[in-house]
């Protein structure tokens, strides 16, 4: 199986996907929200990095998306859980509004 030679930052991906990148970056603080070796960390000379995916990755990120809008209190709910500040989760939620 050949690997992937292009990867995303998650600003590309938010705009490709139409995503809010607050939400992004939340789903992708967890790791194990993504298959494996899908979303990747690049060095690049900051402290923080960047986050990048493979295209697979992105199609992990939106399969995770829908996954957590079906349940119970949808993407609210995942963002309470995942322990996020309210002003972050009101910014959030204004987005899937505007989705």
């Amino acid at each position: 199986m050949a690997r992937d030679t292009l990867v995303y930052t998650l600003d590309s991906v938010a705009k490709r996907i139409g995503e809010s990148r607050e939400l992004i970056e939340v789903v992708t603080a967890d790791s194990d929200n993504i298959d494996y070796g899908e979303m990747i960390h690049v060095r690049d000379g900051t402290e923080e990095g960047i986050t990048a995916f493979t295209a697979r990755g992105i199609e992990s990120l939106q399969e995770f998306l829908v996954d957590v809008r079906s349940w119970p209190g949808g993407i609210r709910q995942f963002l309470i859980d995942q322990q996020c500040a309210a002003d972050l989760i009101e910014r959030i939620m204004a987005a899937e509004q505007r989705r």
